[in-house]
């Protein structure tokens, strides 16, 4: 089986870009409401559009 070369001991991953990650998941929050409200005031359209 072929060896794989190690990485040097003095290589760092990247640091995480933490705003970005915060921008990210607050931006996927806005749009899980707003698709959550979204699909809540069409289910009452369709309720009263059908049964009312």
């Amino acid at each position: 089986m072929a060896k794989m070369p190690h990485a040097a001991a003095d290589t760092q991953p990247p640091a995480m870009d933490y705003p970005m990650i915060e921008r990210t998941y607050s931006g996927f929050m806005v749009f899980l409401k707003w698709s959550i409200i979204s699909v809540a005031v069409l289910l009452v359209v369709l309720y009263f559009l059908i049964i009312a």
